[in-house]
């Protein structure tokens, strides 16, 4: 604002001193459409006067003031080129330390996974083992109890037999067979099928 009102100024005094030597002269003769040399000269040394004025006033007032706004803009700009490529490579770091932790957690992913599986694969091949021993433990004791039923049902078997051949031979010879006798036939028949099953 205030180099406005100086420039003002300035052309004011400037105007005013180029037009002096024009209201002097134009007492003494009358101009012309062509000014001589004398009336030419007044006019020249006010115009290189206010000229000399006006660039030391510029010199010492007004380029000052915008050599150092230059100079801020400029350095205003190398800050934020500087601060834009710092930015930059922070972000460049971050993004490769991102994409290393990024790859380092699919690597544990990937050994976790793996771990799962042979987890997986280890308790199945126990469950396997264990169920497999149960079922043999189970065939077993089924085994066990079929030969046990399959042995009462026989011992059964030779006892309804025996009693009904001891029966079929107190019939027969007219005489009653007493317990030991009986005991006796049934020792003997169970002896002959063990010997015809062997």
């Amino acid at each position: 604002m205030l180099a406005l009102r100086m420039n003002r100024l300035q052309l004011a005094a400037g105007t005013a001193l180029v037009m002096l030597p024009t209201f002097v002269l134009a007492a003494d003769e009358a101009v012309g459409a062509i000014p001589t040399v004398k009336q030419g000269a007044a006019t020249g040394i006010t115009a290189i006067v206010v000229f000399l004025i006006t660039a030391a006033f510029l010199g010492a007032v007004v380029w000052p003031k915008i050599s150092q706004g230059l100079d801020d803009r400029a350095n205003k700009i190398k800050d934020e080129i500087e601060a834009a490529e710092q930015a930059r490579k922070q972000a460049k770091e971050a993004l490769e330390e991102y994409q290393k932790s990024l790859a380092q957690a699919r690597a544990e992913a990937a050994k976790m996974i793996e771990a799962t599986k042979a987890q997986q694969n280890q308790l199945a091949a126990e469950l396997k083992a264990k169920s497999e021993i149960e079922l043999n433990a189970m065939r077993e004791r089924a085994m066990k109890e079929i030969d046990q039923a399959k042995r009462a049902a026989v011992s059964e078997l030779y006892a309804d037999a025996t009693n009904l051949a001891t029966m079929v031979a107190g019939k027969i010879l007219k005489r009653e067979i007493n317990a030991q006798d009986q005991q006796r036939l049934v020792e003997e028949s169970l002896g002959q099928l063990q010997s015809i099953r062997n």
